[in-house]
């Protein structure tokens, strides 16, 4: 099968949109460019060990990068991904360059690409994000792993905003804890609150090939007695009620749903969100009050924020 490699220039505040648009087109997963990593300072506490070339890199702004396999509809998803970036500048969110560019991979190209940008990396107190092609043994006693392919589904767990969702959980999630997982993506959230002593997880997607996806992730970590994971918008017809939701989505569909997460989880309990940029917080904090929920933290990395909010 041929593939087609998706390249889109645009700057760090879009990374996240863009991200989740080239996953609903049908992307296997992405891989970020950012020529901030090979100058960020970064915490020595977790023990992460990077490896960057500076080659790889723009000089400017940021690239994402994802796969399609070259069918009958792969023109029409080109066409989508243009016009869904580009429809972005409504929310405010500056674009940068928003350069799309399209040149064509092998299969087996496209199958070690991910190899050479993702490594184990410790990313909370805890928890290892291990690719599974890696050898790797805990380090210390109470490490938890977790291991995950990449190239199954939408992130690698190591961005921002899913890196405060793990410690967020770590920090409050209690052996016999309930959880949903809104918008689950590869599924690392759920299988981090499995191996923290949840007693059940619900993982939902509206996408279907995030739902297999998500899948074979929890059934590689041997999480799935205790995770299930289905096909579904949100919260629609999701009954509580529980302790924990976690939704590490965009702001503006955060921004949909607070009310039902106030019915669904239950009273003391915790909604747990992220993938909201700085300049959204206020925002999202706001509607989270106005349904009733009181923050009890906000965590930040560089420009992106998670919020901790206790149900009244």
């Amino acid at each position: 099968m041929k593939w087609s490699e998706i390249s889109v220039h645009i700057t760090q505040e879009a990374v996240e949109p863009v991200s989740h648009i080239l996953h609903e087109v049908g992307a296997s997963g992405v891989v970020i460019e950012d020529p901030l990593d090979l100058v960020k300072e970064r915490e020595n506490r977790f023990g992460e060990i990077y490896q960057l070339n500076p080659d790889d890199y723009p000089s400017e702004g940021v690239i994402v990068k994802a796969y399609l396999p070259i069918n009958d509809s792969f023109e029409a998803n080109v066409e989508q991904i243009k016009s869904a970036i580009s429809s972005l500048s409504q929310y405010d969110i500056d674009l940068g360059k928003n350069e799309v560019t399209v040149s064509e991979v092998d299969e087996e190209e496209w199958a070690t690409a991910w190899k050479k940008y993702y490594h184990p990396i410790q990313v909370s107190e805890t928890f290892t994000i291990v690719p599974t092609w890696e050898e790797y043994k805990a380090e210390h006693e109470g490490e938890r792993i977790i291991e995950l392919d990449p190239g199954m589904a939408f992130g690698t767990g190591t961005h921002p905003t899913t890196v405060m969702c793990i410690r967020a959980l770590e920090k409050m999630v209690k052996h016999g804890d309930t959880v949903i997982d809104v918008g689950t993506g590869s599924g690392i959230l759920s299988i981090a609150a499995a191996k923290l002593g949840a007693s059940s997880v619900q993982a939902y997607d509206l996408d279907e090939v995030a739902v297999e996806s998500a899948r074979m992730n929890i059934e590689l970590n041997n999480v799935q007695h205790v995770v299930a994971v289905n096909q579904n918008n949100l919260l629609n017809g999701i009954t509580g009620p529980v302790d924990v939701i976690v939704a590490n989505l965009l702001a503006e569909i955060i921004l949909l749903f607070p009310k039902e997460a106030a019915q669904v989880v239950k009273q003391g309990g915790l909604f747990i969100t992220s993938g909201i940029i700085e300049a959204k917080q206020q925002e999202v904090i706001d509607a989270l009050e106005k349904s009733g929920f009181t923050i009890e933290e906000v965590l930040k990395i560089e420009d992106w924020v998670a919020i901790i909010a206790r149900n009244n």
